[in-house]
């Protein structure tokens, strides 16, 4: 018999907890908390959408579920989580990220996100996910006010996502935290994540090709030439304001007759092209040489313009495929970002400092678990069926919780089939005697 064609719940929960599983445990022998354990309990606080430890302390004792279904032995209480997760190097979870997109692969649930040239389209983009004026661990970057000297502690990552522009599913990578030793310029502390970033994808994935696409902000020499020393694609995008000798090298070639013009019409959109082949992306760096897409979007009462370079050869046939792709872009900040901040994941909440890692490890678990929604949103016909049923994800995660609250269950399918389908309760009344 062959294999399903999508991951169920109860199959993506057994794989992070055979992960977990192998995280180093760097306590005595005799520790009494499963590390294992902690870390199911700090994926299943994300899992499950509780908006605080505290809000999932409470069903420590009572939750049987915990149990049955994310199969944590001992459930360790707030402070015992925040104490032992903090001590987990969080380059040690990136095995759970890999282990999950191999078993997509193997599914063939990663094909459909085949870009151009057999790659897979990443976008990258950093955001902030943790910030105090009195909270503070060594990793923190800071922000000084030049006004008052007062001092913000706060946290970044970049994030990464294969996306595809026909695909409203995004299939988050590992995040790279984004640190003290990083730099103070956001442009610095980027470019070192992102270098970084790249690394580890080559190192996670050297069976693929990725063709990665950014904000204007990225398209620099460094960057560039780790993009291609990998054997990467790009399609970055570019402003007149920021790569002025660029730009000015297009306007010289337009006006000598040298880009290419072309337009494609869709119903009363119309999408015009210009492009052109082998310019310097800046007096710095001449021997860097791009291609250059420049293109406007025109509807009745509104026109929309953007531009991009990119390392692909540009053709009439395939300027069209690249515009798609530069500006799906956005999918990490909308359908990713955005989502984990507005939809239930409580993404800007602080669950946790800690002294080392807790920040970023609950970062990577909090994203761990978007992850699995995305997986089960892309392929499993029973959570599809009990996101159909509540509309929205924020109502399913309420659905869940409640759920989880009040009855007990076998399995993650069991509790997405009584959302969709619902399901009836038999109580025994017995008399005395």
């Amino acid at each position: 018999m062959s294999a399903p064609l999508s991951l169920s719940a109860d199959e993506l929960l057994g794989i992070i907890r055979a992960e977990f599983e192998q995280v180093p445990d760097q306590r005595a022998d005799n520790a009494s908390l499963d590390l294992a354990d902690a870390l199911m309990s700090g994926y299943a606080l994300f899992a499950l959408k509780d908006p605080s430890l505290l809000a999932f302390d409470e069903r420590r004792t009572t939750d049987r579920n915990l149990h049955t279904i994310f199969k944590i032995g001992q459930v360790p209480s707030d402070t015992q989580m925040r104490t032992l997760l903090d001590e987990v190097n969080p380059a040690d979870l990136r095995p759970v990220y890999r282990r999950l997109h191999r078993a997509l692969a193997a599914r063939g649930q990663l094909r459909p996100y085949v870009f151009l040239a057999g790659s897979y389209l990443v976008s990258l983009d950093g955001t902030g996910y943790f910030s105090s004026k009195k909270v503070h661990c060594p990793a923190c970057q800071q922000k000084v006010n030049a006004k008052t000297g007062e001092i913000t502690d706060y946290h970044q990552l970049l994030g990464g996502v294969i996306i595809h522009p026909d695909w409203p599913q995004v299939i988050p990578l590992m995040p790279e935290p984004i640190l003290r030793l990083d730099g103070e310029a956001k442009n610095d502390c980027e470019r070192n994540a992102a270098k970084r970033f790249l690394d580890q994808l080559a190192n996670d994935y050297p069976e693929r090709v990725f063709t990665i696409t950014e904000d204007a902000l990225s398209p620099n020499a460094p960057h560039i030439r780790e993009i291609l020393k990998h054997g990467y694609h790009f399609i970055l995008g570019v402003k007149a304001g920021d790569h002025a000798h660029l730009f000015e090298q297009v306007a010289q070639a337009r006006q000598a007759g040298r880009t290419t013009e072309s337009e494609v019409r869709e119903g009363q959109t119309v999408h015009r092209f210009s492009f052109i082949h082998g310019l310097a992306l800046n007096q710095s760096n001449p021997d860097l040489w791009v291609n250059f897409i420049e293109y406007w979007e025109i509807q009745p009462g509104q026109t929309q313009h953007f531009s991009w370079v990119t390392d692909f050869a540009v053709t009439t046939a395939n300027v069209l495929t690249l515009m798609r792709g530069g500006r799906a872009r956005w999918k990490v900040e909308n359908e990713t970002f955005n989502t984990l901040k507005n939809q239930g994941y409580h993404f800007e909440h602080n669950f946790g400092h800690g002294q080392q890692n807790l920040s970023v490890v609950f970062a990577v678990l909090m994203m761990l678990a978007f992850l699995v929604d995305q997986i089960q949103q892309l392929g499993d016909a029973l959570f599809q069926a009990a996101l159909s049923k509540t509309k929205r994800r924020c109502r399913l995660w309420e659905k869940v919780r409640a759920l989880f609250t009040t009855l007990d269950f076998q399995s993650m399918a069991e509790v997405l089939q009584a959302i969709a389908y619902g399901y009836t309760v038999t109580i025994t009344i017995r008399t005395p005697g």
